[in-house]
């Protein structure tokens, strides 16, 4: 059984296994994708092939699309290269579910897959070819939220972004300058309409792509090497950078799926580690729930997207429900999760939700200290958003996921994980601060996780994080088994405690700062003092 287009033609084998295959001629799609795209997207990572590859699938199967979609991989080439071009294109899609059975369905809606690669004539002069063709309605992403970014971590301008900024759109080598290229060669073809639509996990990202690129038009049009009808026209109505929140859990493709689909019959499954540490392999897993919510301004008009599952509203109410996901509903309970399942020697989320403690913990501060402050979005009901995601989601044990993956860049997520429900206690007038107790818990974990010394004594590894170097000197002096004055505690740590980039306010400001300090000295006291510390507060 080939993962390939003759390896599928025996219909029989694969069904017999439980495979859903393709329901229609993918020669018919691809010619038809190819004469008349309609959606390319950018990044050919997990997310993109787990959830929009999937969606124009099933789409497909239903007799709701005849095109597919087409994708392009900007960052690393090799993907492309040595995961879709020897599959011709297709994909093996694992949902995991909760009840511990495996979904398990060959994707085929990618009709092509191009390498942005200004340096490979060919490819570029093709994805010119679809950026021109008036069929085209919109371009996607899932390029995570450096992607956009025009600055290095230390607001610099980062190299390759210069000579793209004075050379202009005939060979960008970044990746913003890239994709604006293909905009400038749309633009030269008529003006055409055309929405650009971020799915990346991370607030109001269609301005993240909306600033890069106007940086490289305006740029373009300064020196002379774009009209600066260019900027009018990404400035106009004729061009949307619409605001969207995603939510679909794809950790990394796991050894256990890998083994259930050789076991199959599945060949040549083998993952590749690429030269920039991408791990890409023929399947990937990923969880049964997905919310994709866009902001419905498409200048060049769209297809019944919402026969796929995906939603569409104004620009409002995708607000309210990227800050119900990432300030109550979803992110804060990772990160509490992330945290303790680090010091308490976790090493797969699902198996926490079997921690009376950390259950507590997570009930408490989604329902009790989160939810009373949220507002509701109306498309998703909060509560019942909280309800999957901790007696669905989160506790599947099918689902690979680790506290270590998502402790990543934790100095970054603390700030709209629980700041916003800081403040929104600070500004009401019938809530007070004082009232929050786990949250400022949570905030004394992550300085205790800093020690990088589990709750048995046993040193662990920090997830990367662009502030650990900044942070984790303030932490050096503590040591498990030596409490020490509060005062003490406070003064130490009050450039980590009164950063309001790191907490999302001022600690002291808020009057929590003693409250982390107290919780932070107790989890000092010996092996087992954060299990004891738990258990006390909850």
């Amino acid at each position: 059984m080939k993962l390939t287009l003759e390896g599928i033609q025996n219909r029989k084998e694969w069904e017999e296994k439980g495979y859903s295959l393709p329901q229609y001629d993918i020669a018919e799609m691809r010619k038809a994708t190819k004469e008349n795209p309609f959606w390319i997207h950018f990044g050919a990572g997990n997310l993109f092939r787990a959830f929009h590859a999937n969606v124009v699938q099933n789409m497909l199967n239903n007799k709701d699309l005849d095109r597919g979609l087409v994708v392009a991989e900007g960052f690393d080439y090799e993907i492309i290269e040595k995961m879709y071009a020897p599959h011709d294109n297709l994909g093996i899609v694992a949902t995991l579910k909760a009840d511990g059975t495996i979904d398990k369905t060959v994707v085929a809606s990618v009709a092509e897959s191009l390498p942005l690669d200004s340096n490979n004539e060919s490819a570029y002069a093709r994805l010119k070819e679809i950026f021109t063709n008036k069929s085209l309605q919109m371009a996607t992403f899932t390029i995570t939220e450096k992607g956009y970014s025009l600055v290095n971590g230390k607001g610099e301008q980062l190299p390759d972004i210069t000579g793209d900024f004075v050379d202009g759109p005939e060979k960008p080598a970044s990746y913003m300058g890239k994709v604006t290229s293909l905009l400038y060669a749309r633009f030269k073809a008529g003006e055409l309409p055309i929405a650009m639509v971020s799915t990346d996990n991370c607030s109001h990202n269609g301005d993240k792509l909306y600033a890069a690129i106007l940086a490289f038009a305006k740029a373009w049009a300064e020196n002379g090497k774009a009209e600066k009808e260019f900027v009018e026209y990404i400035d106009s109505n004729k061009v949307s950078f619409t605001w969207s929140m995603i939510d679909k859990i794809t950790p990394r493709p796991d050894a256990s799926v890998e083994k259930n689909l050789l076991n199959d019959g599945v060949e040549e499954l083998d993952p590749v580690i690429t030269s920039k540490n991408t791990y890409v392999a023929p399947f990937v897993n990923a969880e049964e729930t997905e919310y994709l919510v866009i902001e419905d301004n498409f200048p060049n008009g769209r297809l019944d997207l919402t026969k796929g599952g995906l939603m569409f509203t104004d620009r409002d109410t995708v607000d309210k429900v990227e800050k119900m996901k990432v300030c109550t509903c979803l992110n804060p309970l990772h990160t509490c999760l992330a945290i303790f399942g680090c010091v308490l020697g976790y090493n797969k989320i699902s198996d926490e939700m079997k921690d009376e403690e950390l259950v507590k913990l997570v009930e408490t501060v989604g329902y009790k200290e989160g939810l009373p402050v949220v507002v509701n979005p109306d498309i998703l009901d909060p509560k019942e958003f909280i309800d999957t995601v901790l007696k669905v989601r989160v506790p599947n044990p099918f689902m690979p996921d680790t506290p270590q993956r998502i402790a990543t860049d934790t100095s970054q997520k603390l700030a709209i994980r629980f700041g916003e429900t800081i403040k929104a206690y600070a500004s009401a007038d019938n809530r007070n601060v004082a009232d929050l107790k786990l949250i400022p818990l949570v905030f004394a974990g992550w300085l205790r996780y800093l020690m990088a010394v589990d709750d048995a004594g046993n040193a662990f590894e920090l997830s990367p994080d662009p502030l650990l170097d900044t942070v984790c000197p303030y932490i050096e002096g503590f040591k498990l088994g030596e409490t020490k004055d509060a005062t003490e505690i406070e003064a130490t740590l009050k450039p980590v405690l009164e950063n309001d980039k790191i907490f999302g306010v001022n600690l002291y400001e808020v009057d929590m700062a003693e409250k982390v300090c107290g919780y932070f000295n107790e989890m000092l006291a010996g092996v087992g003092s954060v299990r004891s510390t738990l258990k006390k507060y909850l």
